[in-house]
């Protein structure tokens, strides 16, 4: 069965950070790369990041580039988004999801349509 398990979610005051966690199973994790996307209320699904492969540099959305890092561990199969001087703006629920590495790249990565698999999500709440 697959799976994608977000955690790390949780309320921040602006400028703190959180760690969110994706722990992936049932696929094998070498062959896909991994995406954040978030949805706020009333908004569509936004790519945030992706990896896509350890060790590989992450594609970021203009709105969190120099904010977030994405990084992947293979060994345990989850990829990491540390999440820096958070803004109220960041508040959404937070996914995690997969895709087949040869359908991600740089101006595909931000598309949910190609991800197969997705986690449940995971809150993110950013106070002013």
């Amino acid at each position: 069965e697959v799976q994608l398990v977000e955690s790390g979610g949780g309320l921040v005051q602006a400028g703190g950070s959180l760690r969110l966690s994706c722990a992936a199973s049932g696929f094998t994790f070498d062959d896909y790369a991994i995406g954040w996307f978030r949805q706020a209320p009333g908004k569509e699904r936004e790519g945030v990041s992706c990896i896509r492969s350890s060790g590989g540099s992450g594609l970021y959305a203009d709105s969190v580039k120099g904010r977030f890092t994405i990084s992947s561990d293979n060994a345990k199969n989850t990829v990491y988004l540390q999440m820096n001087s958070l803004k109220p703006e960041d508040t959404a629920v937070y996914y995690c999801a997969a895709a087949r590495r040869s359908r991600v790249g740089f101006y595909t990565y931000s598309k949910p349509l190609l991800y197969d698999y997705w986690g449940q999500g995971t809150q993110v709440t950013v106070s002013s």
